[in-house]
């Protein structure tokens, strides 16, 4: 059943969150409805109480009557009808008061106390939504910022290139001009002069009464000399007082200081832009002021020059006066010197930074939101299946009182306990889930655009071509460095309950977040980074990374056609090969990167299965925890959530992995191979996407040329047709413990070397002596038969990316079986001893009969010079 952390999701937050509210204040609704019913038959049955008591006392008002015969028999009837009166008086009044204590009482502390828990949660979580969208603004004005100064760079060294070309290279009919819009764009937002709000045009006729009222006067300074359009600070006090409704100096100043700030005025003789009201301090009108209200500026007349006599420049005087002029900034600027496109540059940088920055804070606030939604919702559900108990439990108090008091109300007592024991809580809540659901979680990550097109700062929410062509990998390092890791760990867990469930526990999302703010850097990361973490918790990573790609690995474009794959094509055995046909065709429309990635990922969960003998159950729920990050729909509705298709194209790559993607390289190496070039000369290659094919027909050549078969054919069911209920051999033919080194290059160049060299590969079969040759009409897909199980090539890895970095020995496949298949412990398939010793042990290879096979090598396309034995995971660039 799908609980509330995984239900009430949407692309802002608020949308399901606003659903899930609307039920529960629906609930709480729900509990007055409860209470009031309680109170009102604790007043009805009080009511009756005293209604039936009232009769004795009626009947003894009337005179004579049964009042005068002592003994008759009817008088004995009269008493006893009138005492079972009094007797039911008092039994409905201790109904009434059994309704108000175990009932009404109680039952009005816990609807209070759930109301203001249901309440509390809302206004925490509108507050977070609130605090995310506030965020998310500023981020989208720190990006438009960002890429307006970047463009203003541009333009402005396009303007440099122009200016400064030679009058050969220069264009002649028409020179490109540059405007910058920049002083027009901030003319035209509001100012806030003394917290008051003022438009463009407002502001243009304050300044221009101001320029009409006050007096603009001459200013001469000591050795600066005289400045023009000057007002004393007490003249514009005097004034903001008078028409700008300034109610005391105070007020008037910070107006004087805004109109400094936003560059009307300048303070003149002195150093700093302080505005007081004083006599004695002048303050300049800038040039725009005048520009912004047309009023002609007075400008200063032209003064007749002269030149120091070269005698006197060692004059103490000039010298000092120099350094005090060449030491002064009248703008007070922190980069006096600073040319325009230095300083746009500077900006573009401190824009960039800004906006680094805003995007970190906005991806902590969003992870801190989504925890705090989770925690919240995990709560919610208990407040609600409490509150569906407590209905219940109410039912059920509010009949026993009742039929513990009346047996004369036992039919309605009967017919109440009828209702109480069709309440279902369980019930109730999945019908909540499955009609208001909204969305499962699927994060939506702020991804760090930089202007420049690099992705080098984040990992996560990145695209995945992206992130493969940053990491100059087929499969995005964090994929092969997870599975790497898990691989490595699996020997280290105590059987195979503990490896299967690595998959499948549910690790808090703040741990989760913890281990993503540690890889979300944008750069590669070593084995050592994960190892203080839990294994569950890397595998949970690695699923996070998945859902916060931009679009599923499987994508969501061919949703649409995988539903009519599977609507069409049912569970029928004739239908089973036309379906894999299908989605061989639509899987091969997908990138090179995520077919890659996709296939590294079913190798490992495949592998993971055959190995640890999983049951359906289990092959069930790794699926349906598997889908939303395979397969995802552009937009989630109602009708997406309860199909199935992303679960059905999950269990056909884990049942049918190697027929779909076998396909899917050889589609690859054919497509690659009609490219190449015949009049190229012959190298060795680095491309191993035709490495199927050239392995196909290498032996079939060979058992032409040859003649006789390697070995006869195996008795043994086909592999197909078999599957292993449980795990067989011992512990030394299950997990290895080592991943598989890095095999260097310059092995190739030494062929003795390469053939003597012991590899051990992860998920390999360790010191098996025999040697089996594939027979001609068995499958080359890495797998061998044993005793009519399929086995895993020694060779390959949990991690292995097809297609990327195999290498084959001279044409011919060589494998290892064990001699023979020993009975695992019951405690444990992977004893810790056993894995201890398997850890180390290598894996001997016995070269071929290479003058038997000489002529066939020659018409190889791969050297055998040049091979190394099994299947390599070698970091390697991406040759796209």
């Amino acid at each position: 059943m799908p609980s509330f952390a995984d239900s009430f999701w949407s692309g802002d937050y608020a949308g399901g969150l606003g659903v899930l509210f609307g039920k529960l204040q629906q609930g709480v609704a729900e509990n007055e409805q409860m209470l009031t019913i309680a109170r009102m038959r604790a007043e009805a049955e009080d009511i009756y109480g005293q209604r039936l008591g009232e009769i004795g006392a009626a009947t003894d008002k009337i005179q004579g009557g049964f009042s005068r015969d002592d003994g008759a028999s009817v008088r004995k009837a009269y008493d006893g009808v009138r005492t079972e009166m009094e007797e039911a008086s008092r039994n409905h009044r201790r109904i009434a008061q059994s309704i108000r204590d175990l009932v009404v009482a109680p039952f009005t502390r816990w609807c209070d106390a759930h109301a203001s828990r249901v309440q509390g949660s809302q206004e925490d979580l509108q507050a977070r939504i609130k605090l995310y969208d506030k965020q998310t603004e500023a981020v989208k004005k720190l990006r438009s910022h960002y890429f307006n100064k970047c463009r203003l760079v541009e333009d402005i060294e396009e303007e440099n290139k122009l200016a400064f070309q030679s009058p050969e290279t220069s264009p002649k009919p028409k020179i490109p001009e540059i405007k910058v819009n920049k002083e027009e764009d901030e003319e035209e937002e509001p100012l806030e002069i003394a917290d008051e709000i003022y438009q463009p045009e407002q502001v243009k006729k304050i300044l221009t009464h101001i320029l009409q009222t006050v007096k603009l006067g001459e200013t001469k300074v000591p050795i600066l000399g005289m400045y023009q359009n000057t007002t004393a600070g007490a003249e514009l006090v005097e004034y903001f007082q008078k028409y700008m409704g300034a109610t005391s100096v105070s007020v008037a100043e910070r107006i004087g200081q805004d109109l400094v700030g936003h560059g009307f005025l300048r303070l003149i003789g002195s150093v700093g832009n302080i505005f007081a009201n004083s006599s004695k301090m002048f303050y300049q009108w800038r040039p725009k002021v005048f520009q912004l209200t047309g009023i002609p500026e007075k400008k200063q007349p032209l003064n007749r020059t002269f030149s120091i006599p070269s005698d006197t420049i060692d004059s103490p005087v000039i010298g000092s006066v120099g350094e005090y002029l060449a030491g002064w900034n009248p703008l007070n600027t922190q980069h006096p010197n600073e040319t325009p496109a230095d300083r746009l540059r500077r900006e573009a940088a401190e824009a960039d930074d800004r906006y680094k920055a805003g995007v970190r804070k906005l991806d902590l606030v969003r992870c801190q939101l989504e925890e705090a939604v989770i925690e919240h919702l995990k709560y919610l559900e208990r407040c609600e299946l409490d509150r569906l108990k407590a209905i219940k439990t109410i039912i059920l108090d509010f009949s026993g009182t009742i039929s513990n008091v009346i047996p004369s109300l036992q039919s309605t007592v009967d017919k109440m306990m009828l209702y109480q024991e069709t309440v279902q809580p369980a019930g109730d809540l999945r019908y909540l889930l499955e009609n208001y659901r909204t969305g499962a979680f699927a994060p939506r990550v702020t991804v760090y655009e930089n202007y420049y097109n690099s992705a080098d700062e984040q990992t996560f929410g990145v695209d995945l071509e992206a992130r493969a062509r940053s990491d100059r990998k087929r499969v995005p390092a964090i994929i092969t460095t997870i599975l790497t890791f898990l691989d490595n760990r699996y020997p280290d867990l105590e059987g195979d309950e503990a490896r299967r469930s690595v998959w499948l526990v549910e690790v808090p999302l703040h741990q989760t977040h913890r281990v993503r703010d540690v890889l979300n850097t944008g750069k590669a990361f070593t084995l050592g980074t994960l190892e203080p973490y839990e294994i569950p918790i890397i595998a949970s990573v690695l699923k996070l990374y998945l859902l916060e790609l931009p679009d599923s690995l499987v994508s969501s474009h061919v949703y649409e056609i995988m539903k009519t794959i599977y609507s069409q094509h049912q569970s029928a055995d004739t239908a089973d090969a036309q379906r894999i046909a299908v989605l061989q065709s639509t899987l091969s429309q997908l990138r090179l990167s995520n077919i890659a990635t996709l296939d590294a990922l079913m190798t490992h969960f495949t592998r993971l299965i055959e190995l640890t003998s999983a049951d359906e159950t289990y092959i069930s729920a790794l699926a349906t925890t598997l889908a939303p990050c395979i397969l995802r729909p552009r937009t989630e509705t109602s009708m997406t959530m309860e199909e199935k298709y992303s679960y059905r194209l999950v269990r056909d790559l884990f049942t049918h992995k190697e027929a779909i993607f076998t396909e899917l390289k050889r589609a690859s190496s054919l497509s690659h191979s009609g490219s190449v070039d015949a009049r190229r000369p012959r190298a060795i290659s680095t491309d191993e996407s035709n490495r199927k094919a050239n392995q196909e027909a290498r032996a079939r050549a060979i058992m032409e040329a040859t003649g006789s078969r390697s070995r006869a054919t195996s008795p043994a069911p086909s592999p197909r047709g078999h599957r292993r209920d449980r795990s067989s051999g011992g512990p030394e033919t299950r997990f290895p413990i080592q991943t598989s080194p890095v095999v260097d290059r310059d092995s190739g160049r030494h062929p003795t070397a390469a053939r003597n060299s012991v590899i051990r590969q992860s998920l390999e079969v360790p010191d098996t002596p025999s040697l089996m040759t594939k027979h001609e009409n068995e499958p080359i897909n890495g797998t061998s038969t044993t005793n009519g199980s399929s086995v895993p090539k020694p060779g390959m890895s949990a991690t292995y990316v097809p297609g990327m970095d195999d290498e084959f020995n001279g044409g011919v496949v060589e494998e290892v079986s064990s001699p023979g298949v020993q009975k695992r412990d019951s405690a444990s398939s992977l004893g810790r001893v056993n894995a201890a010793t398997a850890r180390f042990g290598g894996r001997k290879t016995i070269g071929a009969n290479r003058n038997s096979l000489a002529e066939a090598s020659k018409r190889d396309s791969v050297s055998s010079e040049h091979q190394v034995h099994g299947v390599q995971l070698t970091d390697k660039p991406m040759d796209d």
